[in-house]
């Protein structure tokens, strides 16, 4: 393959990546402008939920088919199923209409993160090479999701919420065709045969997961009917799922790719990866806004943004250099750190020293892993399965952080509480007024109704719940270094490399 049609698949990748990962944050922005224009508060919260059930439970499925019928074709398949959902979602006439969109365009999402890694492994015959490109691609998949609540606010304002979801449609259009016209795959003659119940006891068991994990804490108790009656059904579905991948002819996930302990010790990394990530992602900006009253949260974020990108392609240049293991235990150690440092930090912070840390937190703990995981979990298996073991690592990546985000929550909101009906007394606090004063975003808008010393109370009191919020990072951490140490002392190398060039060319 020439190096103007490799650089065109590069870039088609590249623009099919940034799409589906901006569109799991960039909402987030846009929320004030859409609940204004459609109304729907009540739901607003599906709005976010829809797309990471759909996209996270599809991963694996097109993960599989990619592997047994081309990662061209379920490319294509995938951002068509997202341009659509796309498109829909900005003519969306109420919030029902768009809870619906927003799970097609999920579907869509979950072929093209791990495929588009799949087919870079394709491309790329050198190994090295390919764990470069890797670590631009975890880049810019770092970069759009933490950069999504920035770009919505920007495009909400400047021309509307819709255009959220109308940017997507040209960048789509152009990556759909360069592709098409560009790669070229050879076609097996094979006929496999899909695994269909596999595949839906796969979907209802992570649905149920998903949601028992998303819902758990905030919208019912841990112990409610309805999450333990969901833990109880992925659990129970989980099972059934197993019995018939141990049977299956083509199971749609191959079990016996867990016998494997670097592919073990990478899905336990991602999901501690994805607990910190969006644990940080999620509280940081309440913490700059309500604690440190900064007026402009992205500030914070901006410098994590920087340093992510520089992690994941620093990494991806020094894979060829150290085992899988030191690279793992070198970024959950930097994680340990960063999260303590994010435990202790004074309410009253300069505004350096929480660059400082956002830096070390995506130079050192999140960003070298994005494109590690990706290039160590396909030099670990057979060439038959790059494409459902690359969507392993983002499965459990998104598993983490919902995992991670809820338990934050619960953990923050909790102490939160207590530490507000501690301290009502001797504030003057009204017990009826605890709970408005315990949400943040009451806070920073009402703060001028509130006398100045309650306001200190109630920041503080935030603050210190946010602190012990992070001691789950630590945890999360401390399980990750564990995991470089299951992963063992593989080293960088993709299999059958050469005759990938054959098949791309």
């Amino acid at each position: 393959m020439n190096k103007e049609k490799t650089g065109l698949i590069v870039l088609a990748m590249a623009l099919g990546l940034l799409m589906s990962s901006l569109d799991n944050t960039i909402t987030s922005a846009a929320l004030s402008h859409i609940i204004k224009d459609i109304g729907g508060f009540e739901q607003v919260s599906w709005v976010f939920t829809a797309y990471m059930l759909a996209s996270t439970s599809m991963m694996l499925v097109f993960g599989k088919m990619s592997d047994l019928f081309g990662r061209k074709l379920f490319y294509l398949i995938g951002i068509s199923i997202f341009l659509l959902g796309s498109a829909l979602c900005g003519m969306a006439q109420d919030i029902t209409q768009l809870i619906v969109f927003r799970a097609i365009q999920g579907i869509g999402a979950g072929a093209l993160l791990p495929i588009s890694f799949t087919i870079i492994y394709t491309v790329f015959a050198d190994p090295k090479q390919a764990s470069k490109m890797a670590g631009v691609f975890a880049g810019i998949f770092g970069l759009s999701s933490v950069a999504g609540p920035q770009i919505g606010t920007l495009l909400s304002e400047a021309w509307g919420w819709r255009w959220c979801f109308y940017v997507n449609v040209p960048i789509g259009i152009l990556s759909f065709l360069v592709l098409l016209f560009a790669l070229k795959e050879s076609r097996s003659e094979r006929k496999p045969k899909i695994d269909y119940l596999g595949t839906a006891f796969l979907i209802i068991c992570t649905i149920s997961l998903m949601l028992a994990l998303e819902w758990g804490g905030k919208d019912y108790a841990w112990t409610s009917w309805q999450i333990l009656s969901l833990f109880a059904v992925s659990i129970i579905v989980g099972m059934l799922f197993i019995s018939v991948e141990l049977r299956a002819e083509e199971p749609i996930l191959p079990l016996v790719l867990f016998k494997n302990r670097m592919v073990v010790g990478l899905c336990l990394a991602c999901l501690c990866q994805g607990a910190i990530m969006f644990s940080a992602i999620a509280y940081l900006p309440i913490f700059s806004t309500a604690v440190l009253g900064q007026e402009n949260s992205n500030a914070l974020l901006t410098p994590m943004m920087v340093s992510l990108i520089s992690g994941a392609v620093l990494f991806g240049f020094l894979q060829s250099k150290f085992a899988y293991r030191t690279l793992i235990a070198f970024t959950m150690t930097a994680g340990v750190i960063v999260s303590y440092l994010l435990s202790t930090v004074s309410h009253d912070a300069s505004k350096w020293y929480m660059m400082g840390l956002m830096i070390l937190l995506g130079l050192g703990a999140i960003g070298p892993l994005m494109s590690m995981s990706q290039t160590a979990m396909a030099a670990s298996v057979e060439r038959k399965y790059i494409g459902i073991s690359s969507s392993i690592v983002g499965f459990w990546r998104s598993i983490g952080g919902v995992l991670g985000a809820s338990i934050m929550a619960t953990i923050v909101n909790n102490n939160l509480k207590t530490l507000l009906s501690d301290g009502a007394a001797e504030h003057h606090i009204p017990q009826d007024q605890i709970a408005t004063l315990a949400n943040p975003e009451q806070l920073v808008r009402g703060a001028g109704n509130v006398p100045q010393d309650i306001v200190a109370f109630v920041r503080d009191s935030l603050g210190t719940a946010i602190n012990h919020g992070f001691m789950l990072s630590i945890v999360f951490a401390v399980l990750g270094i564990v995991a470089a140490f299951v992963a063992g002392p593989g080293r960088q190398s993709i299999p059958n490399a050469q005759s990938a060039a054959k098949q791309a060319s």
